[in-house]
């Protein structure tokens, strides 16, 4: 009942009032009521609860009162704090010196300054917030004060201006009327929104364009300059073909008065006052240049000489420009075709003088080498002769070598034989080298058991070598090789003989070793060394570093003999040597290939040993009576039946 009396939605002090109505009433209604049942104090009772109740209620409201009240107290001064943080943000974005918009998310414009637009005087009104930025583009490229670029329409600009707000950040110059400049800059806020600021930088263009054309002029200045001081004349045509700027050397080149140039002149007249000095044909050039200048494609850079009166010469070089226009340069050229003619005279007489040099050269290599074929003749014939006479002597003398002789006489004719022997050894190198020098040395490779020609120079230089008190070990080796029996055996003879020769003491070693080349003999010994730059010297003819034999024992022949033979047989000849410890020389042999040939030394060792050949009948042709008679002794006292004969019919 109480709650249908009090409206909740009336104020306190309303509500409060009619509690206080319907207090009264229910007192009086106690004290007029005659029921004995006590009703009347129980509505009493009633209502004095109801009075506490009233209060306790009337005490909450006055509290939510009170909160109410400091809430909207509250609430006024957030808002008047709004209001001044407004106001100062607007203070402080109108005292920027550039205009200032600012775009919410949804590219609507929230406030500006009044700057901004300000130079867009027939829209500034419309720049208000609440306008949508693609609005605002479409009143900026449609404003009278806007200085569209050549060619560009309102709606192409405002089509570039939106791809330009799609970027985050954007910066770009604007150009209005009369000459003035808009530097516009546009970012993004964190929220999405957008911020756009609007400068002015008409003063910082002119100030750029003031400073670019200061430098222009320097430049212009230092070209004039640099014209004006080059040996080159130099002119310069712009897109019509006229005269714009040349220098000082045009007219000295040309043979033009300087006050003739003029500003726009064409080329035809420039050249036309200076065609007196040209002779009666230019030359190809000038109608070339003509057709070039006239050409209207793209004109590729143009050379041509010009021919001068009185012999001058002018290079001359045309270049087109960007501009359409074209520079061109004229050089006097005149000394350097003086130079070129004198080059070229010059090398006539030259090649002329190399061609009677290289028929002198060619006479006297004719000469050279018909004399030293004749040397070679000589020298080939002069040993085998030599020869004849000096084995015919050997052999008289192996024929009594056995005979009852004193001591005395034996000794003498041991030394003999040796002699004999020496001179024979260099009359055989002489025919050796002269054969490999003329080319008309002659090889027979075949398949040659190594071991057996190593067994045989063993035996050779082993007496040699324990003379000198040296020991020399020669490892054998069942080796076939391919090669000539006779020219391996004198290479290895000359190798092994050298190295016994200029080793003074401890040892020579000789031996065989496989590698993938073929088989490697190496011949080392413990001799004085050879320095490196004799190492090639050691090779050539008569040579002999720090050798302390007579000549009797070798004419320095040996390793000449060897290096030609293993070039003739295709055998690598290498050397290592160290001074003071000794050489190691290498000659590397192909493995043979098929079945192996017998040595022919084998038959002659067998004959000059006289094993199981004794009484044998032997056939001796010799043309040479002395030497004919000197084997048949020999033969004779091997127990060997001779007949001998002076031909072979």
């Amino acid at each position: 009942m109480t709650g249908a009396l009090i409206n909740p939605a009336d104020p306190p002090e309303r509500q409060h009032q009619k509690l206080l109505q319907i207090v009264e009433a229910l007192m009086n209604r106690v004290e007029q009521a005659t029921d004995d049942s006590g009703a009347a104090y129980g509505q009493f009772e009633r209502a004095a609860l109801l009075e506490d109740q009233v209060r306790q209620r009337t005490l909450e409201l006055e509290h939510a009162l009170d909160l109410l009240n400091e809430s909207n107290g509250l609430l006024a001064k957030a808002t008047q704090d709004a209001e001044a943080a407004q106001m100062n943000l607007s203070n402080a974005i109108e005292t920027v010196q550039e205009g200032f918009a600012l775009f919410d998310i949804d590219e609507v414009l929230v406030m500006c300054n009044s700057r901004f637009g300000l130079h867009l005087s027939d829209i500034h009104y419309a720049l208000k917030p609440g306008l949508r930025f693609t609005d605002y583009v479409d009143l900026v490229s449609r404003s009278t004060h806007l200085a569209l670029p050549a060619g560009e329409t309102p709606d192409s600009w405002a089509a570039q201006r939106m791809k330009r707000h799609v970027d985050r950040s954007v910066i770009f110059n604007v150009q209005m009327d009369q000459d003035r400049w808009i530097q516009v800059s546009e970012h993004r806020t964190r929220d999405g929104g957008t911020v756009v600021l609007q400068t002015d930088v008409t003063d910082i263009i002119r100030l750029e364009r003031q400073e670019r054309g200061k430098l222009l002029d320097d430049q212009a200045r230092i070209v004039r300059a640099t014209l004006d001081h080059i040996s080159q004349g130099v002119c310069i045509f712009d897109a019509e073909g006229r005269l714009v700027g040349w220098n000082r050397r045009l007219s000295e080149l040309l043979a033009i008065p300087i006050n003739r140039l003029r500003v726009g002149m064409s080329l035809e007249a420039l050249l036309a006052n200076s065609r007196d000095l040209f002779g009666p044909d230019p030359g190809l050039g000038l109608p070339d240049l003509a057709r070039w200048v006239a050409k209207p494609a793209a004109r590729h850079p143009l050379s041509f000489e010009l021919g001068r009166a009185l012999g001058q010469v002018l290079a001359v070089f045309a270049q087109e420009m960007p501009d359409r226009g074209f520079v061109m340069s004229f050089s006097d050229i005149t000394a350097e075709r003086a130079a070129v003619r004198e080059i070229s005279e010059a090398k006539e007489t030259l090649e002329q003088r190399v061609a009677d040099r290289t028929l002198e050269l060619a006479e006297a290599l004719d000469r050279a080498e018909r004399a030293n074929a004749t040397r070679a003749r000589f020298v080939a014939a002069a040993s085998h002769d030599l020869l004849q006479p000096l084995s015919a002597a050997k052999l008289f003398m192996a024929s009594i070598s056995d005979e009852v002789l004193a001591d005395k006489a034996r000794a003498t004719l041991a030394k003999a034989q040796n002699a004999l022997t020496s001179v024979e050894g260099i009359l055989d190198a002489l025919l050796d080298i002269s054969k490999l020098e003329s080319g008309k040395a002659a090889v027979d490779v075949v398949s040659v058991n190594l071991g057996k020609i190593l067994t045989q120079l063993r035996d050779e230089f082993a007496p040699m070598a324990a003379a000198k008190g040296i020991r020399l070990d020669i490892v054998s080796s069942s080796t076939v090789v391919a090669s000539d029996t006779t020219y391996l055996r004198r290479i290895l003879q000359n190798l092994i003989g050298n190295a016994v020769r200029y080793t003074q003491t401890g040892r020579v070693l000789v031996g065989a070793r496989h590698n993938a080349a073929g088989v490697r003999v190496d011949i080392i010994d413990t001799g004085i060394g050879i320095p490196e730059s004799e190492q090639k010297n050691i090779f050539r003819e008569f040579h002999r570093v720090g050798a302390k034999v007579s000549t009797s024992e070798g004419m320095g022949l040996g390793l000449a003999i060897v290096q030609r033979a293993c070039i003739l047989l295709g055998h690598p000849l290498t050397i290592v040597s160290e001074v003071g410890k000794g050489t190691c020389l290498s000659v590397t042999l192909p493995f043979a290939q098929g079945a192996f040939q017998p040595d022919p030394l084998t038959v002659h060792q067998q004959m000059r040993d006289g094993s199981d050949m004794a009484g044998h009948i032997v056939c001796l042709v010799e043309n040479d009576t002395e030497l004919r008679l000197a084997m048949c002794l020999l033969l004779e006292k091997w127990r060997f039946n001779v007949i001998d004969v002076e031909t072979g019919e």
